[in-house]
């Protein structure tokens, strides 16, 4: 039987504001470790497997999770490639800024030299 993922691209808005809950957090880090089901996702947590679900869909409709069907089996995959691209996303941030930092040493140490 063909499993069939549910995808969307990433909403780095949303994305990181369901990354700002941290038992997301630790779903994305459970998932970094291969796919889960809900009910196995619940498991280290004092949660229902209901608020799991909810939780997995938030990621689902940010983009950084995908389930599919195999069976009765709902198996949740991170996805991995959206992930790198919320990484990409505050590298460049990173290196924008070090670079306006740096800029501002120079200019800064330029003036130093001049009192």
């Amino acid at each position: 039987m063909p499993s069939s993922f549910t995808t969307s691209a990433p909403d780095l808005g949303h994305a990181f504001a369901a990354l700002g809950d941290p038992v997301r957090r630790a779903l994305v880090t459970r998932l970094a470790r291969g796919d889960a089901t809900v009910g196995e996702l619940a498991e280290p947590f004092d949660l229902t497997p209901q608020a799991i679900s909810h939780h997995v869909g938030v990621l689902r409709r940010c983009g950084l999770v995908e389930q599919r069907r195999e069976g009765t089996r709902r198996p949740c995959r991170l996805r991995v490639d959206q992930l790198a691209l919320l990484g990409s996303w505050i590298d460049d941030q990173r290196r924008a800024w070090n670079d306006r930092l740096d800029a501002l040493d120079e200019h800064l140490s330029g003036r130093r030299g001049t009192r």
